[in-house]
């Protein structure tokens, strides 16, 4: 393709990611629960956290589609599309919960996107090893994330509950093969500051 014919796809593929408009390849975990009852206090809380999960996906795909534009080895670049690809469930089922606690997607999506997007191109130009390592480092902060919010849930909320172990598992595997594809373990400062980055997309996209 030339630079205008991948100029056009990454738009397309950013409006869909912000606009969540692509279907779940496969079925949401969450079908086989039954919903329950919860309190006011309880499903604001719930589709804040949902919110942030599917804020959380948000930038994934940007990080993805953002190293795969800088990537030197066609092997690398194919395995960042390849989770991209994998992780639209993931996008799918956090938009399908939060219509079920009747709420919405993070206000700020288009914001996530484009900030995970620069980041992900700078990784990837700063060489394939790093730009792996920065997939593995990410993946592991999600699981972090993951298991936090699985032990903030209400105990009767099977439904999100089922979304976000999946989503652990997708994850998990992701960071895994990134390692094992040749990525470096980053910096700590690095580390760090990805935390801390985190941590500010986190609290906004809870609210906003």
């Amino acid at each position: 393709m030339n630079p205008v014919e991948r100029a056009i796809l990454g738009l397309d593929r950013a409006l869909r990611t912000v606009f969540s408009v692509d279907p779940a390849r496969r079925p949401n975990p969450a079908r086989e629960h039954a919903s329950s009852a919860l309190e006011d206090s309880e499903r604001r809380h719930v589709a804040g956290l949902m919110r942030v999960n599917h804020a959380g996906e948000v930038a994934a795909q940007a990080l993805y589609e953002g190293q795969a534009a800088t990537a030197r080895l066609d092997n690398v670049r194919e395995a960042m599309r390849q989770a991209a690809d994998e992780e639209v469930d993931h996008l799918a089922w956090c938009k399908d919960r939060l219509q079920e606690l009747d709420s919405r997607p993070s206000l700020l999506n288009p914001v996530w996107y484009a900030g995970s997007w620069m980041i992900g191109a700078a990784a990837g130009l700063v060489g394939d090893r790093w730009s792996l390592g920065f997939v593995a480092e990410t993946e592991r902060q999600v699981i972090r994330h993951l298991d936090d919010h699985l032990s903030r849930l209400p105990s009767q909320d099977t439904r999100s509950r089922a979304i976000l172990e999946q989503m652990k598992v997708d994850e998990t595997h992701h960071g895994t093969a990134a390692m094992e594809a040749g990525g470096a373990v980053l910096p700590k400062p690095v580390r760090t500051v990805m935390a801390l980055t985190s941590k500010i997309m986190t609290t906004l996209a809870y609210r906003l």
